[in-house]
């Protein structure tokens, strides 16, 4: 067994609409699944990616109404990086960032990559990562009726960022259990960050591992991240999966059926919630993929209470051209 790479970050928002607007008309991303959280159906589950939602372009958020914002701190996934083709891309995102009033830092080399930090509305810690320099896992597609440029479009997940008090424990979950290679990185080393990779490796399967012993716990809110999901197979290879955790006594969920795609889901000794899911089913289960994320879409064992669903959820929209 090996883990392909990054499946999908999930995050909160305190407010769906103002979300959809930020990752449609600002990033250019699509909506491929407008959905609602199977653990409370009372709110939106939203899903955003490249043209069709592949593994490892997915970014998506829970909707947690009048939550407080997040405190930013330890035991954390404290960065999502968002891939793009190469170093000169970077420079037109600094200039729309600019035009939509988005607050960024410069430009500057991590682990040897050009990136460009920056946060959401709601202080979610993003960064633009350059693929230039970049092998492995393939990128994504970017959606060809985005409002941003094909060729400039964010192209899937990069390196997800952990920040812990104590590295030792993760890294022995990421290498001994999980599999994930160390790779030798001066720079990144130099940065206090130690870079993990699984599969063909890349900004699309690596982990940057921080420890830092200076902060108190992040306290989860709005403009926080849930969870990483890490990519399996299949469902045959995430059962496996489950036996291997469950002979190494670590609790979890055993298999979850989420519909578009089947996970297992573990907290690592330093809290961090970790996911493995299968790459398919997929989001076209459901709809067609030119339509995808434009109604509400519902698994089977919801359909039943559709009307309940819909008479509780604001419809999203769209505020900029």
């Amino acid at each position: 067994m090996e883990l392909k790479g990054i499946h999908h970050v999930s995050a909160l928002t305190g407010d769906a609409r103002k979300n959809y607007d930020f990752y449609t008309n600002v990033l250019g991303m699509r909506l491929i699944k407008k959905t609602v959280n199977q653990d409370d159906i009372s709110v939106y589950h939203l899903f955003y990616g490249d043209e069709v939602g592949h593994p490892g372009t997915e970014l998506t958020f829970f909707e947690i109404p009048m939550s407080a914002p997040n405190y930013d701190g330890n035991n954390s996934i404290s960065n999502i990086a968002l891939r793009v083709a190469d170093d000169g891309v970077l420079e037109y995102w600094t200039q729309r960032l600019d035009h939509f009033g988005i607050k960024h830092e410069r430009i500057k080399k991590i682990a040897g990559h050009k990136t460009l930090a920056f946060r959401d509305p709601e202080g979610q810690r993003l960064s633009l990562v350059s693929d230039e320099y970049n092998l492995g896992v393939e990128g994504g597609m970017p959606w060809d009726k985005s409002v941003v440029p094909v060729n400039q479009g964010i192209l899937g997940l990069g390196p997800i960022k952990l920040t812990v008090p104590n590295s030792k424990p993760t890294s022995d979950i990421l290498e001994n259990l999980l599999g994930f290679r160390k790779v030798n990185n001066d720079q990144a080393e130099k940065q206090g960050i130690t870079i993990y990779e699984t599969g063909k490796g890349g900004h699309g399967a690596q982990v940057h591992l921080e420890e830092r012993t200076d902060l108190s716990s992040e306290r989860l809110g709005k403009g926080g991240v849930h969870h990483v999901a890490f990519r399996a197979a299949d469902e045959l290879e995430l059962k496996q999966w489950i036996t291997k955790l469950q002979d190494a006594r670590i609790p979890n969920s055993g298999f979850v059926d989420r519909f578009y795609f089947r996970s297992l889901y573990f907290r690592e000794p330093n809290g961090i919630l970790f996911e493995i899911a299968t790459d398919g089913p997929g989001f076209a289960t459901d709809e067609h993929i030119e339509h995808l994320g434009e109604s509400l879409a519902l698994p089977p064992f919801l359909e039943t209470k559709r009307e309940q669903i819909e008479q509780k959820l604001k419809p999203l929209h769209t505020k900029r051209s």
